[in-house]
């Protein structure tokens, strides 16, 4: 019970939310998702640690970025919840505005943000 109560509990942020809704796109690098949430990367970084620690995200390195992609396989439970992350976090308004930055942020890079 106590990977499942570490589950929910991730979800109990809006930043968190916010994240796990952008990764709904797919990889994202952490500069992406500053760039979307216009927050620090501190704040960012600390958000990451606990979705990945809960076991909603994964985390790979490549040279000196780091890249983040929901964990499909992790838990049952983490699959389930995905379309209902889906349907009300990634349809709101901010979410939309954070698609948007992102989109502008990917477009100025080059496709190639890190």
């Amino acid at each position: 019970m106590e990977k499942e109560a570490k589950i929910f509990k991730a979800l109990t942020d809006e930043t968190r939310l916010s994240i796990l809704a952008l990764l709904l796109e797919g990889e994202l690098c952490v500069c992406e998702i500053i760039a979307a949430l216009e927050l620090p990367q501190s704040t960012v970084s600390r958000h990451l640690a606990y979705l990945r620690n809960s076991g909603w995200v994964l985390g790979r390195r490549q040279g000196v970025w780091m890249y983040y992609d929901l964990n499909k396989n992790e838990h049952k439970i983490i699959c389930e919840m995905l379309p209902i992350v889906k349907k009300y976090v990634a349809s709101t308004s901010g979410h939309g505005l954070a698609l948007e930055r992102l989109h502008r942020f990917q477009k100025e890079q080059n496709q190639q943000a890190c």
